[in-house]
């Protein structure tokens, strides 16, 4: 068959062969992150000197197989953020579809990291609010309404991945325990939706997650109990396993392998400094990982991958760390701005956030994981509360 000179799709002018051909493999070039919740990245690649004339074409995703077409830079969206993807590219025409190219490098699209502040109870006029409020944590300034919970609640745990957060538990409006979990999109703005139920009624259980399960451990009355759940979907809890001592009103944070359950009150009304762990993947009972400086109650904590920090409760504004891979005993880190007893925390990859407590406070604080040191002003809840739950799209866990 006689060649012939043409321009391709990718706006490269080529000699080759006839469209009658199947295509060669192109040549992968960069990939590129687009900006912040755009869920986009564009892909290069030089089309073959040889094989058939290209119509179409392709970048695949790895994983999750989405793709986009176009000539180079081919843009592809739908992408999770804080997710990694490589890409590869084919070209097709009438005949078939080239062999892939090699796999790119890898990008992880970024997402703003957008902490949801949920629920509550007003210590001073002894009401209970279904308020939602959102902040982004790489700023600061005061929250921005989001949406409402269903019914007002207070004392449930937050957990979620880069999409979705969750609030599990707490007690309603009668002060009665509840197992309700509902769900926000959190890169959007709109009021809770049902999720599923917890295994069993429960007020004050900490919560932790990574990109896939979400965790529920303890609560009233003084709980052994985990449950799990897969956070894309919807549906009601499953038995994990067990604490190593029963407990309410703990915290949890971890990593996207570990999750951390520290301090609480136990059955008989005294407060621990107990840290556990488990591993997110698995099933299974807790394990001892050490203790706070600090029995505490009521407390919150929040994560980067390698680092946990517990803060607030009943012992004021002491802060407290622990490095999430090993086991031992936590380290003084600083204090918070003001006393937060029943705060709550969340994170993004650097900086946490401690939202509310009870007494009245619409204080939020930021810390630098990282690093050590007291707590800097963030700014303001629209509404002044604690008891809150918190998650975000960019925590410690994921």
């Amino acid at each position: 068959m006689a060649n012939i000179k043409r321009a391709n799709t990718s706006g490269i002018t080529k000699t080759g062969t006839a469209i009658a051909d199947v295509p060669d493999a192109p040549t992968i070039g960069t990939a590129t992150a687009g900006s912040a919740d755009s869920g986009q990245a564009t892909v290069t690649y030089t089309a073959a000197a040889t094989g058939g004339a290209v119509t179409t074409f392709t970048a695949t995703s790895t994983p999750s197989s989405i793709t986009g077409t176009g000539a180079s830079p081919i843009t592809v969206s739908g992408l999770t953020g804080g997710t990694a993807y490589t890409f590869t590219v084919s070209g097709a025409n009438s005949t078939g579809t080239s062999p892939a190219s090699a796999a790119s490098n890898s990008v992880t699209p970024t997402l703003t990291p957008r902490a949801l502040i949920m629920g509550g109870f007003v210590s001073t006029t002894s009401t209970l609010v279904n308020v939602v409020e959102y902040v982004d944590i790489n700023t600061t300034g005061n929250g921005t309404d989001f949406g409402d919970l269903s019914a007002v609640r207070y004392s449930g745990g937050g957990c979620g991945s880069s999409t979705r957060a969750i609030i599990g538990g707490g007690l309603n409006s009668s002060l009665a325990a509840v197992n309700i979990m509902e769900y926000f999109t959190i890169a959007s703005t709109g009021n809770a939706t049902d999720f599923g139920d917890l295994t069993s009624s429960r007020q004050g259980p900490g919560a932790a997650s990574n990109s896939t399960r979400g965790l529920y451990a303890g609560g009233t009355p003084a709980s052994t109990a985990i449950d799990y759940i897969t956070i894309a979907t919807t549906g009601n809890g499953t038995s994990f396993g067990t604490l190593t001592v029963g407990r309410q009103n703990l915290s949890g944070c971890g990593s996207p392998t570990r999750a951390l359950f520290g301090s609480g009150q136990i059955a008989n009304e005294s407060i621990t400094n107990t840290i556990d762990y488990v591993t997110i993947a698995t099933t299974g009972n807790a394990t001892d990982f050490g203790d706070l400086t600090v029995e505490r109650n009521t407390i919150s904590s929040c994560s980067s991958s390698t680092r946990g920090v517990w803060g607030g409760g009943s012992a004021g504004n002491v802060l407290d760390y622990v490095t999430i891979a090993t086991t031992g005993n936590a380290t003084d880190f600083g204090d918070l701005t003001v006393n937060q007893n029943a705060p709550s925390a969340t994170s993004s990859p650097t900086r946490g956030i401690f939202s509310g407590g009870d007494g009245n406070t619409n204080v939020i604080g930021y810390i630098t994981i990282a690093t050590t040191g007291n707590a800097t002003d963030f700014g303001d809840l629209t509404q002044a509360r604690g008891w809150t739950a918190s998650s975000s799209a960019a925590h410690g866990g994921l």
